[in-house]
């Protein structure tokens, strides 16, 4: 099982269409607003001697932060040119020991033989349930869970419905969407689908437990008309198993 072919379309033309420079995407935000106030909600429930797994990693932004935390961070991504800037990206700042892989999650294959290599990890996932097409949202909880196995611990935050809300905001301000805005449209990437409840059930269906949950702003790498940083409504979940 893989994903669509749209959808692994829409992710490789919008990453071959990017520098890579960190904040060119529009949720690529410094670590200070993203992966530290993040890391500090989960450090209280993981064991930090386990390697750390970012799904999603993109270029690899936040992987390069954890590895200054845990002894092993492994960014994963669907998009080959994704990982091809964040390797880039990290040997050109010395990389503190990130490593990067092309991964789908759908793949329960491949996600297990991951397992198989590093153990039982925890895992950092921001922002990747809520774009996923509805068939594959299960099948990327389910890899959540098979990579913390029953030591790791799980960060994982996503959008809720309010985002669209916001974003569309943005779109309706005068001069019309910001030009980070205008390339997540253009390559028919959908943000904030999933329904709110969603998320929670899908975890727990994967078999995981919820240790702590709650609310939070997703700091992106763009701002209002105004001058204010736009921060999309969230909800952030530490899970694993007992």
């Amino acid at each position: 099982m893989s994903v669509s072919d749209r959808y692994s379309k829409a992710w490789e033309g919008f990453w071959e269409e990017t520098s890579g420079v960190p904040g060119e995407a529009i949720w690529d935000a410094d670590p200070a607003l993203t992966a530290v106030p993040h890391l500090a909600l989960l450090e209280p429930y993981l064991d930090p001697a386990l390697p750390i797994v970012d799904l999603g990693c993109g270029n690899g932004t936040q992987t390069r932060f954890l590895a200054t935390r845990f002894p092993r961070a492994l960014g994963v991504d669907l998009s080959r040119a994704a990982v091809e800037h964040a390797r880039r990206s990290s040997g050109a700042a010395g990389g503190r020991g990130a490593e990067f892989e092309q991964l789908d999650l759908v793949d329960t294959a491949d996600v297990r033989a991951l397992h198989g290599r590093l153990g039982d990890c925890n895992v950092y996932m921001r922002a990747v349930i809520h774009q996923s097409d509805p068939q594959d949202r299960a099948a990327v909880a389910e890899a959540v869970a098979e990579l913390v196995g029953t030591r790791g611990r799980g960060f994982v935050v996503e959008l809720r419905g309010r985002a669209k809300e916001v974003l569309q905001e943005v779109a309706r301000q005068p001069g019309g969407p910001t030009r980070k805005l205008q390339r997540v449209f253009a390559h028919g990437l959908r943000p904030a689908e999933a329904a709110d409840d969603e998320v929670r059930e899908l975890l727990r269906a994967a078999g995981l437990e919820l240790f702590a949950e709650g609310d939070i702003d997703l700091a992106m790498e763009e701002f209002h008309a105004d001058g204010r940083r736009i921060e999309l409504p969230a909800r952030w979940f530490v899970t694993g198993r007992h």
